[in-house]
């Protein structure tokens, strides 16, 4: 006798260890899911929505050459890789017409009409330039009456030379950079002429030489809190080989050059980071920079810091863009179709649990406790991540989530079925619960394992809303693997160690004669047979113990 109490009493430990690990991750996935100060809903996609529209119109960089379909569609990939990488999933890019009058439309979920338009309008053509003369703005117009040159664009107004004229000198004087839309930006410059432009906040003018390096000589990009935690956010600049040796003469050059100052016609040991057309930043040289890493300081915001990386991270486009439509779309699915679409899914699952209700009987209901867990597992999930990561669910998502929960019944199946195979030879239930998980979690893993992959892949080469297929369904086959092990397992385990389901009746699902199982008891010799079931029972618990 004692050795079985300790069995059963090791059983009881081991089982609820699993079930209180599901516990704790339960409890930090509904932490992290509705922590204070974030979104507690579900990120919903376009056809769920709805969201930004955005048309762009493309512009070839220098005037007079023709838009290419190569530069069309190497724009539509970089601004999908923008847009993604500041967390937004399931975007829509798509290009309307060719040539000369094509059109790019964007689409997306959850991201105000400013930062869409600011995000995906900017060419990213960044220039480093030796500084050769600061100075502060003077307003040459009213700035009720300042008009840009290209009929209300809102490129940046630039003044450029092959030399540093007397010419150029007046242009960049007369240059009014209290005008809004000479801090714009979107004006790209020529990297082999002098530059007169302002600073992005108007506060300084500035006269640069030509650039020593260029954006393409960037090879990453990341944003991150000054060092020390002092000075706010930062952009990290990485460069290849030919950018870090330019990096590094320009700098030795430079750091023996006197201090900029307003209102200097002379060199000085500053160098300013241009973007589109426009200063972001103008640091001193306090020493060489002889590593190939420089640093982008403007005073920003965690959010600017990021975007700029992200625009950076992902290269210059091919051609300029201008916005010609901004609009607010609505869901691209009716309500009524969505409506619909809930209204079958939820049918489907009841009518699965219904049938391993009828089925498996009492084995059912740990069935539809295991997908009630899922459940709650998989919505915490899917809006921490939406916070996390920018995960927006569409019906491309909910469809892969439906296909992975035909996924999950199998598990129960699979088990419910090795516990069958194992009364059937003899076993009891207290050892059929054991013996058949040891049978089936080898299949339930390779089968999980092979939908995970395929997930993957697809996850990989694919775009748009097939990548949110994707995406669903491994998130929810993980799932599916956690409540097997930790809750339908130890579900099944002590369920079947109460009387009532050791009396094998036929509600249980597990009877033994109703199965055609060893134990089953003869029809002629109905008590002989009971007793010998319950020794039989009894001996296979002491051989269990």
């Amino acid at each position: 006798m004692p050795p079985k109490q300790s069995s059963r009493t090791g059983v009881s430990s081991y089982v609820g260890r699993q079930l209180i690990a599901l516990i704790a991750i339960v409890i930090a996935l509904g932490v992290w899911a509705f922590f204070p100060g974030q979104n507690t809903s579900p990120r919903l996609g376009l056809d769920l929505r709805g969201g930004t529209q955005v048309i762009l119109k493309p512009k070839p960089v220098q005037e007079g050459q023709p838009i290419t379909d190569q530069q069309l569609q190497q724009t539509v990939e970089i601004i999908r890789a923008r847009v993604d990488g500041i967390g937004v999933a399931e975007a829509e890019v798509t290009v309307q017409g060719s040539g000369d009058g094509a059109a790019i439309v964007v689409a997306v979920p959850d991201v105000s009409q400013e930062r869409l338009v600011e995000l995906v309008g900017r060419t990213a053509l960044l220039d480093f330039r030796p500084v050769w003369s600061l100075d502060l703005p003077t307003p040459t117009v009213d700035d009720s009456t300042a008009q840009n040159p290209d009929d209300g664009a809102t490129s940046a107004r630039i003044v450029q030379a092959a030399d540093n004229t007397p010419e150029y000198q007046a242009e960049v004087a007369a240059l009014n950079c209290l005008d809004p839309i000479n801090q714009g930006g979107g004006s790209p410059d020529d990297p082999e002429l002098w530059l007169g432009t302002c600073a992005q906040d108007g506060v300084a003018k500035y006269s640069l030489q030509p650039a020593f390096i260029r954006g393409t000589n960037v090879t990453g990009a990341s944003a991150g809190i000054a060092q020390g935690g002092v000075g706010g956010w930062v952009v990290s600049l990485t460069f290849d080989s030919e950018g870090a040796a330019a990096l590094s003469q320009a700098s030795q050059e430079l750091y023996a050059l006197p201090d900029c100052s307003p209102g200097g016609a002379t060199p000085c040991n500053a160098f300013a980071i241009v973007l589109d057309g426009v200063v972001v930043s103008s640091p001193r040289f306090n020493e060489p920079i002889l590593g190939g890493q420089a640093q982008i300081e403007g005073n920003f915001t965690a959010q600017e810091a990021q975007d700029l990386a992200n625009i950076l991270s992902y290269g210059a486009l091919p051609v300029t863009l201008s916005v010609e439509e901004v609009t607010t779309i609505s869901p691209t699915i009716g309500a009524d179709q969505l409506r619909a679409g809930l209204i079958a899914g939820v049918l489907g699952l009841i009518l699965v649990i219904v049938y391993l209700l009828l089925y498996y009987r009492a084995l059912g209901l740990a069935a539809a406790l295991s997908l009630a867990v899922a459940g709650v597992m998989l919505y915490f999930l899917i809006i921490a991540l939406g916070n996390a990561i920018g995960f927006t669910l569409t019906l491309a998502g909910v469809a892969g989530i439906i296909v992975a929960i035909g996924i999950t019944a199998d598990t129960f199946i699979i088990y419910f079925e090795r516990i069958r195979d194992e009364i059937r030879e003899g076993a009891s239930l207290r050892q059929a619960t054991d013996a058949g998980w040891i049978r089936a979690r080898r299949t339930l893993l390779a089968a999980d394992f092979v939908t995970l992959l395929g997930a993957i892949v697809l996850y990989v080469l694919s775009v748009g809303s097939v990548r949110g297929f994707a995406f669903a369904l491994g998130l929810t086959t993980i799932v599916d693997v956690v409540v097997a092990f930790l809750f339908t397992h130890p579900a099944v385990v002590l369920f079947g160690r109460t009387k009532w389901m050791q009396k094998g009746s036929w509600l249980t699902g597990l009877d033994p004669h109703r199965l055609g199982g060893a134990a089953a008891p003869p029809p002629d010799e109905p008590k002989e047979a009971t007793a010998s079931v319950g020794t039989s029972a009894r001996t296979n618990e002491g051989e269990e113990s």
